[in-house]
């Protein structure tokens, strides 16, 4: 049995992964925004953790609350928001979309004591990402909802890859869920929910010997090649200096070595 945190698990990926993992006999811990957000599986959760994932600080508090229940198995990194109408602004004046899909899970990995499995949730959007990184924040460019979730996309992509290559003592993956039914895909979505969870729920617990890898890009539990930025590893030292500079919180001890 193994004890994993899943972000974003009120609805939609995250919820049928947190169903699937506790029918399979695991403990699950959740996150959700509000003490409100309760779905069906809550009972049967043994840690929920409150806040919103677009604040930096109360994305701390989350850490806070789970390192209080204890050392995770595994992390999903599942929350994400798509399309967003404008810029928007966090509390620490980033862009919405940026926060929620690339900086909160850069923060919690930095926070939350290390597990022994990370999965984070990417798209095939990735490959739209582009390799500039002048303004991820999007403080001078007009904005577009596509651009900006698609680079987002690509960043976490980029940043499951680093910390394959980081900490040889994790095994850290990004999953394309693909473009699946649910409240951010939309009823018309044409790929197979059921695929769409269970890559990561497998690679969050199975002893199989394909899923203890590290550093894959994975859809419908298949390898797949991500875009080529994602492996570069200038690219990767770059984003996450990049990212400590937006947060004020250096996930890896020194850029270039590790």
């Amino acid at each position: 049995m193994s004890r994993i945190f899943i972000t974003g698990s009120t609805d939609g990926l995250g919820f049928a992964a947190a169903r699937t993992l506790i029918r399979e006999g695991h403990e699950v811990a959740r996150s959700r925004e509000r003490a409100a957000a309760i779905s069906g599986t809550s009972s049967a959760a043994f840690g929920l953790v409150i806040g919103d994932l677009a604040s930096a600080e109360q994305t701390r508090s989350i850490a806070e609350q789970l390192n209080a229940i204890g050392r995770m198995d595994a992390v999903i990194h599942n929350a994400g928001i798509y399309l967003e109408r404008s810029r928007g602004e966090t509390p620490e004046g980033h862009a919405k979309t940026l926060a929620v899909n690339t900086l909160a899970p850069y923060l919690l990995t930095a926070w939350i004591t290390r597990p022994h499995r990370l999965i984070y949730l990417t798209s095939g959007m990735h490959r739209s990402g582009g390799s500039t990184l002048d303004d991820i924040d999007w403080k001078k460019r007009p904005w577009s909802a596509s651009q900006a979730y698609s680079e987002s996309k690509l960043y976490i992509a980029t940043l499951a890859a680093a910390i394959a290559r980081r900490w040889p003592d994790v095994l850290s993956n990004a999953v394309d869920p693909g473009w699946v039914p649910t409240k951010m895909g939309g009823a018309g979505a044409p790929d197979d929910l059921e695929m769409g969870h269970l890559t990561q729920t497998w690679l969050a617990t199975s002893a199989d010997g394909a899923a203890k890898v590290s550093g894959g890009y994975w859809y419908h539990r298949q390898q797949l090649e991500a875009a080529a930025e994602a492996n570069d590893v200038g690219f990767q030292e770059a984003l996450v200096e990049k990212l400590a500079g937006l947060t004020g919180v250096r996930l890896f001890e020194a850029a270039g070595k590790g």
